[in-house]
């Protein structure tokens, strides 16, 4: 029976814990909750791998290079195409908004104000990337520092030859243990992702997202197109000239976990692996780009920034002129550089986007207030486009640095 389980392929057993989870949720109910510890359980192991793999992996990345002079242009490839797919993901999610009006006729008169945390200044969030003590960086999870840390000490590595060369072997033995300890956690996602998806149905379920049916809709449809057409067609079809199918299927594990999860930084570990093992991403750009989404790309959350700010206008029937779309546009396409990288994080970023349109902060309050109770699902669902970004961004700028094996790409998975 043992042999059984898991000669079924992974994605199989997390797609049925995930639907069994609803089931037993919507069943259970409220007492759903008394399972959750294990879900919990689930991610306290995953976030237990998320530092030291991005450290030892991103090292040893660097040193594989050869050449330090090859960070700069996989860098600003990087954070080229990073930054534009947060752009289009909010254009998508304006463009929905503003066609939908999920707003028009809402009544936020019985709305329980929320309390709204500023979001982290981009000049703060910039100045946190230098960590005065590197050892407490790793040990507070700071993906950001960490990264920066790691970058200096596999150039250094680079730099001085032969003698760097123990220092590199234990780097680089450090990431195979660290993917072997990911793929042991990774048996453990079905009952974890059961026991979080029961949690979330039973004491939330889908059944809020009624409440704001036109808002739910907006959200769903631009998280579908965004993930389809500029992820799926755009990039990796148009772009690399490779099929879509191929990349979904390769992607699929980290698309479940970060849906059952809501967390980026939670999934990186999953995320990494599946991009090595499954799409053909060599550990250089899969160790650096890829820690690098988890910290600063949020599609899903700044389209659906997007989508809130603009429904909270109409809700209180405020004008918006084109000007005020593009302040939007942009003061998301910032503000989502701060997001953290855990669930209902884009709840604290609101107040920097809606107060820029005129928004004030009791309504901005009232706001949060109104969409806090079905937020989880669609957070849900915004990591989901999140997790596919980072992806089919690696896969691209992997391509372009000569760092991609098609074979593994389009090699046949079990299905």
């Amino acid at each position: 029976m043992i042999g059984t389980w898991f000669e079924i392929a992974l994605w199989k057993r997390i797609l049925c814990a995930l639907i069994l989870g609803v089931i037993v949720g919507a069943i259970w109910g409220p007492g759903a909750e008394s399972i959750k510890w294990i879900g919990d359980l689930f991610v306290r192991l995953i976030r237990m791998v998320v530092v030291p793999l991005v450290f030892v992996t991103l090292v040893s990345g660097v040193v594989s290079m050869g050449d330090p002079s090859k960070l700069g242009s996989l860098g600003v490839k990087t954070l080229a195409i990073y930054m534009g797919t947060t752009l289009a993901a909010i254009l998508i999610g304006l463009f929905l908004a503003a066609v939908l009006q999920p707003g028009v006729g809402v009544d936020l008169s019985n709305a329980v104000p929320g309390t709204v945390q500023e979001a982290i200044p981009l000049s703060e969030r910039l100045m946190s990337i230098v960590p005065p003590n590197p050892i407490a960086a790793l040990a507070e999870g700071n993906i950001l520092a960490i990264i920066f840390f790691a970058l200096l000490l596999g150039v250094s590595l680079l730099t001085i030859g032969d003698k760097g060369k123990p220092l590199a072997e234990l780097m680089e033995a450090g990431s195979e243990a660290m993917l072997r300890i990911t793929h042991w956690v990774m048996e453990v996602a079905p009952f974890g992702v059961f026991a979080l998806i029961a949690w979330v149905s039973g004491t939330q379920g889908v059944a809020a997202l009624l409440d704001v049916v036109t808002l739910a809709i907006a959200v769903v449809l631009g998280c579908v197109v965004h993930v389809i057409v500029v992820h799926g067609v755009l990039i990796i079809k148009l772009s690399l000239r490779l099929s879509p199918v191929m990349f979904f299927r390769g992607a699929r594990d980290a698309m479940l976990v970060a849906f059952s999860t809501s967390s980026s930084s939670a999934t990186l570990p999953v995320t990494m692996s599946v991009a090595e093992e499954n799409l053909g991403i060599k550990p250089v750009v899969a160790s650096t780009v890829l820690p690098l989404g988890a910290t600063i790309n949020m599609d899903g959350t700044a389209l659906y920034v997007g989508i809130v700010s603009v429904f909270a206008a109409q809700a209180f029937g405020i004008e918006l002129a084109l000007a005020d779309y593009a302040i939007i546009a942009g003061s998301t396409t910032l503000v989502s550089i701060g997001t953290a990288a855990v669930p209902g994080a884009s709840l604290f970023l609101m107040a920097a986007v809606m107060g820029a349109i005129g928004i004030s902060p009791e309504q901005i309050a009232v706001v949060v207030g109104f969409i806090l109770p079905f937020d989880r699902p669609l957070d849900m669902l915004r990591t989901v486009v999140n997790i596919s970004g980072d992806l089919s961004v690696s896969t691209a700028v992997a391509n372009w640095e000569d760092e991609f094996d098609r074979e593994i790409f389009e090699r046949p998975l079990k299905f």
